[in-house]
């Protein structure tokens, strides 16, 4: 039973009686008369099992644009019906507008709208329908709140799909589809052709050119079908956030962006994804849509306050076979999670893959190591500057044990990962 904003007015409405008459008796009737119509109004108001309430499958939405549910209204008695439907979601669904009015004759049906717009990635799901029924004087309602299951799945946002079509065209050029060749990459044979200034000496056909009045060089493609291993944490590390949005989300951009780029360039794409355990795991088999198969696998991963095992992560690696690939560890440069977990197995790694570590970094810290317009900002100053010369000194060994690290702010990050891909299949790297 709800009560509607008619009963306070009309025990308002009282005191021109009781200024009338001022007696005790003139209230207590007021009371009881104002009682009477609320419970009568709350009887003859309709049953709300006389409507019949159904929901539309949503399906997936990218984290932060706009979805929408829809509910199906039906009044199946046999009383015009009156009152208020509440589409009620979890907060972090970003439902809008969810408070619908409706007035149905017997047997009409309407279609309930309600804006949604996901602020966090996972199975977002509904709480419930509650639906309100007045009587006919207004001053009393049923209420009750109906189980209708729906669920909406929000995606990794993929904001640096931008970046992909000039990446492609990068790619078209180094695979010889565009217009202008790339001349002496790859490792591949592709075909003969007479030498010009510039050309790498190394790709000189000796023979060839001795059978000739010029000089002959091979010409070669980029590499196709290889592997790339992408490796995310979702660590501890992984739960910090810079500019306000957490480094896994970051990392997951960049996975992303990579993945859709070596799709298109046949290579295969794996997935694995932990902490002090393995979280997630994808085999692309060479699937074209592997970034949409990736987004879907991101979806329910979460930073977990815990070490990284990269034992466990490095095992995961292996399992997806022996072959050559390019490991890409999407995983913070922070000095002493490196040298404490990922030291360890990284000789393992490098023995027989093609590694490179892909971090999120802060630009606040150069921000503080800039300003220095009072004492406690020279502090900061100081310590920023030691943070920064310590990831620096991290990088650098990385580099000396055989990694390509990439270090950029979450915006660049993934152009700059997809960036080096692309230099490495130039070079026949991987």
């Amino acid at each position: 039973m709800v009560i509607t904003g008619r009963v306070p007015l009309l025990l308002l409405l009282g005191l021109v009686p009781v200024v009338l008459r001022p007696q005790g008796s003139t209230v207590r009737l007021w009371l009881l008369v104002v009682a009477v119509l609320v419970v009568a109004d709350l009887l003859l108001a309709p049953a709300v099992k006389a409507l019949a309430v159904s929901r539309r499958a949503i399906g997936t939405v990218r984290m932060g644009y706009d979805t929408e549910s829809m509910l199906f209204v039906e009044n199946a008695g046999r009383r015009r019906l009156r009152g208020l439907v509440r589409d009620a979601w979890q907060p972090t669904a970003g439902a809008t507008a969810n408070r619908h009015r409706i007035a149905l004759s017997p047997g009409d049906r309407v279609l309930l709208r309600t804006p949604l717009r996901p602020r966090r990635r996972g199975d977002l799901r509904a709480v419930g329908v509650t639906v309100r029924l007045r009587g006919p004087l207004g001053l009393a309602a049923r209420q009750k709140t109906l189980d209708v299951p729906g669920v909406v799945r929000s995606l990794p946002p993929f904001e640096s799909r931008k970046h992909l079509p000039s990446r492609l065209a990068r790619l078209r050029e180094l695979d010889g589809r565009a217009a202008i060749r790339v001349r002496g990459q790859g490792t591949e044979f592709d075909s003969l052709r007479e030498y010009v200034r510039g050309d790498d000496v190394r790709s000189i056909d000796w023979r060839a050119s001795a059978r000739n009045r010029t000089v002959v060089v091979r010409t070669w493609q980029p590499e196709r079908d290889r592997r790339v291993v992408l490796v995310l944490d979702t660590s501890r590390t992984s739960a910090g956030r810079v500019e306000d949005v957490p480094r896994l989300d970051s990392a997951m951009d960049a996975a992303l962006l990579l993945a859709a780029l070596a799709a298109r360039a046949g290579d295969r794409v794996d997935f694995v994804a932990g902490d002090r355990r393995v979280r997630a795991r994808l085999r692309s088999r060479g699937a074209r849509d592997v970034a949409a198969h990736l987004q879907d696998t991101m979806a329910d991963l979460e930073p977990v306050i815990a070490e990284a095992d990269w034992s466990a992560l490095a095992g995961a690696v292996t399992q997806f076979g022996r072959q050559r690939a390019l490991v890409v560890l999407l995983t913070p440069l922070e000095p002493a999670a490196v040298e404490e977990g990922l030291l360890p197995v990284l000789p393992s790694l490098t023995r027989h893959h093609r590694v490179v570590l892909a971090s999120v970094r802060d630009p606040e810290l150069e921000r503080l190591a800039d300003t220095r317009g009072t004492i406690d900002e020279v502090y900061d100053a100081a310590a920023a500057e030691q943070a920064m010369i310590r990831r620096r000194h991290t990088a650098e060994m990385l580099r000396a044990l055989g990694l390509d690290v990439v270090d950029a702010d979450a915006e660049r990050l993934p152009p700059a990962l997809a960036d080096h891909y692309l230099s490495l299949k130039a070079q026949g790297l991987l």
